[in-house]
């Protein structure tokens, strides 16, 4: 196995396109507990109270954009 320095070093040594290709599978490896736990997370209404909070905030005009 690779030490911690050892896998800094290779990185360093990755042409462009490997290093963007390593960049965009972190990326996603990163993403994919936060989108799991997003979609778990609206399937059990744990997320309904925002909903509800934007729709009445709809309802008053106070709704603010971006």
């Amino acid at each position: 196995m690779m030490t911690v320095p050892e896998i800094k070093q290779a990185i360093l040594d990755l042409t462009a396109t490997e290093y963007a290709e390593l960049m965009k599978w972190l990326d996603e490896l990163e993403e994919d507990p936060w989108d799991r736990q997003i979609e778990e997370d609206a399937k059990a209404g744990r997320l309904d109270f925002l909903k509800e909070k934007a729709l009445k905030a709809k309802r008053e005009g106070t709704l603010g954009y971006l």
